[in-house]
């Protein structure tokens, strides 16, 4: 069986943190018990989904350096150095902002990302990756740290083995969103599915009152409440028998769509999600707005990219994938004319003949 072949019977392992659950190969992520809620669910919530989509718009949108490094006495100087082929695209199937996105994704939601090497230099070092959709892998060890391993492991894709070497893991430096959002994601989710069941019933709050004869038994009243529902829901007329009466709800309609609880429920999920509040329309108590489009963005860097940027940027630079001595940037020039924390000053363009030679010299 070939790596990236499906068995939908094989049962799939997905571990964190030492723990265990099993599933079907292909199945939701809401039958993940090991990650909470689920990410299908937790997408389906507006907010989160917003927030993940800006944030890994933001990542996807980045070009990839390469650099080399020297001491100049005072401080570590980076070079500009000639892309490598996979910087420009990772996995030659896809593009570079879509492996980008997903593998932010895996490390956002379920605190690991996972890169497969499909190629390599003849150096041994790696020329072309394919991304590992997180909910198919297991790593197994003895002992975690946080997210990371501690010692030995294995790794393995849709139940196959695979070597540790091929498998190059990108590790959150925050906790998942779905290990420590379960909660938040299932109270948002609850006051959801209460508002949507306000919005389609088609008959007002109320209750059916008997007002003549003997009590009925409770069966016959729910029948009753049951019919007068069911007549409401196919016509805008229902009739009432001699011995009931209607008494529609006088409660504030916002209250029964729970606009303040769900208000409320919107900031925690911002919270979660690392965002700031006005990025996804939750409401931020304080009367703060911003009219800059320059500072919502570096907002949303600051605050909920930058964690995951420099992940990436330091596993690549690690020397099974970048010769030693070298060290891989994610260009955050790319986002603003003033760019945030941007590693080079002024960064040789992509299209213009590299002047500085490598100091480290050629590994290809």
């Amino acid at each position: 069986m070939g790596i990236f072949s499906r068995d939908k019977t094989t049962t799939v392992q997905a571990s964190y943190g030492g723990d265990t659950a099993s599933v079907t190969a292909g199945a939701s992520a809401l039958a993940l018990s090991v990650v909470g809620a689920g990410r299908e669910r937790a997408m389906a919530l507006p907010t989160i989904s917003r927030a993940r989509d800006i944030l890994a718009s933001l990542i996807a949108s980045l070009p990839i350096r390469r650099y080399g490094t020297q001491w100049n006495g005072e401080f570590l100087e980076e070079i500009p150095l000639a892309p490598e082929p996979w910087q420009l695209r990772p996995d030659p199937l896809t593009t570079r902002s879509h492996t980008l996105s997903w593998l932010f994704d895996d490390m956002y939601f379920y605190g690991r990302g996972y890169l497969y090497v499909k190629t390599r230099y003849s150096t041994g070092l790696p020329a072309s990756f394919q991304w590992l959709p997180a909910v198919y892998m297991n790593v197994q060890a003895a002992m975690f740290a946080g997210n990371a391993p501690i010692g030995d492991y294995t790794v393995t894709f849709n139940g196959q083995a695979l070597a540790n070497n091929d498998v190059k893991i990108f590790y959150s430096p925050v906790s998942a969103l779905l290990e420590v959002g379960a909660r938040a994601i299932n109270t948002a989710e609850r006051l959801d599915v209460a508002a949507w069941r306000f919005a389609t019933t088609p008959t007002a709050f109320g209750w059916l009152q008997q007002t003549e004869g003997e009590p009925l038994p409770p069966e016959f009243m729910k029948e009753a409440a049951d019919g007068w529902a069911e007549a409401r829901d196919t016509s805008a007329v229902a009739a009432i028998s001699a011995g009931f009466e209607w008494n529609e709800s006088t409660m504030d309609p916002a209250r029964l769509q729970l606009v303040e609880a769900r208000q409320h429920s919107a900031l925690d999920l911002a919270r979660l999600a690392n965002v700031p509040p006005y990025l996804v329309g939750a409401p931020t108590g304080t009367g703060m707005t911003y009219t800059n489009a320059v500072d919502a963005k570096s907002s949303a860097v600051l605050f909920g990219a930058l964690p995951y940027i420099e992940a990436i940027e330091q596993r690549l630079s690690a020397e099974d994938i970048t010769p030693r001595g070298q060290i891989i940037r994610l260009d955050r020039s790319a986002w603003l004319d003033n760019p945030l924390d941007v590693h080079s000053p002024d960064p040789a363009p992509m299209d213009q003949p590299q002047d500085q030679p490598n100091p480290q010299g050629s590994n290809r």
